[in-house]
């Protein structure tokens, strides 16, 4: 199916709606899921404020595949514990929404020409349900995850989000989950300079809307790989910045550093 006739079946499959925000957010540690932090809060009072959608599609820097795009076509997405060494109370977490197959299929006819497949096997990973249970903490809204491809380059997670923006305007709430900065080796008590200049940079890059630059190695410069020593984390903000576009306005939210290394640094591109 082509990516025309995948917008086509889409729109006939969904009620038109108003234009969906689109979200980033920096989740860091997963014990911000039992402790009552100013991001957990900040979370919170996010869902509180967003319009409420028909279903939620997640891109969370844990899920990462090698020459495709998975689409989670679950009905009842697991939760997955995919860390160690944390306490009992976090393992006992549980975020036990319905997933969206019809949709999800619909997403992999979209995604195509990105090689995208169905998987019924993943869930709702850390970086997803952590973030979610404090937007949506009745589990109420269907929920489905999309993998992310690490073959390819930068700007090909611009790509799969310019493409999925037309799930915008059918009631889709698109999420994007990883952290600006994530650089586990070098943790601090005082944010370290590397992160605090590339946490900036890019806020500056993207209040700019120059995306090309936010996908482009080279033009992010020497501290990308200081910031990044794998770029899993960073990818999901580049989905959110491409299904993005020129008439939306952008508001940053939690704009720190934790933990020397991590930037907590969350967005949201809404409608004017």
């Amino acid at each position: 199916m082509s990516t025309a006739d995948a917008l086509r079946k889409l729109r006939d499959s969904l009620p038109l709606s108003a234009r969906m925000p689109v979200v980033f957010l920096g989740h860091g540690t997963p014990m911000n899921a039992i402790n009552d932090t100013g991001f957990s809060r900040a979370w919170s009072a996010l869902g509180q404020s967003l319009p409420r959608p028909q279903a939620i599609l997640v891109v969370s820097a844990h899920w990462m595949t090698q020459g495709t795009t998975l689409v989670d076509v679950s009905a009842l997405p697991r939760t997955i514990h995919d860390f160690g060494g944390f306490p009992e109370a976090l393992f006992a977490q549980q975020y036990p929404a319905a997933g969206a197959p019809e949709l999800a299929r619909d997403v992999v006819s979209l995604l195509a020409s990105h090689h995208a497949q169905e998987d019924d096997t993943w869930g709702l990973d850390h970086g997803a349900w952590t973030v979610l249970k404090f937007l949506y903490p009745e589990a109420d809204v269907p929920v489905f995850q999309i993998s992310i491809d690490m073959s390819k380059d930068l700007a090909y997670q611009l790509e799969i989000g310019a493409t999925l923006s037309a799930l915008r305007d059918r009631g889709v709430l698109i999420l994007g989950s990883g952290n600006i900065v994530h650089n586990l080796r070098r943790l601090s008590s005082r944010p370290q300079d590397f992160a605090l200049a590339f946490d900036a940079q890019f806020a500056d890059r993207l209040a700019a809307r120059d995306f090309a630059a936010l996908g482009d190695r080279a033009r992010m410069g020497a501290v990308f790989a200081q910031a990044h020593p794998s770029v899993d984390h960073y990818l999901p903000a580049l989905t959110i910045a491409g299904a993005s576009d020129a008439r939306d306005n952008l508001t940053f939210m939690t704009e720190s550093i934790d933990m020397g290394s991590l930037s907590m640094r969350s967005f949201v591109f809404h409608a004017a």
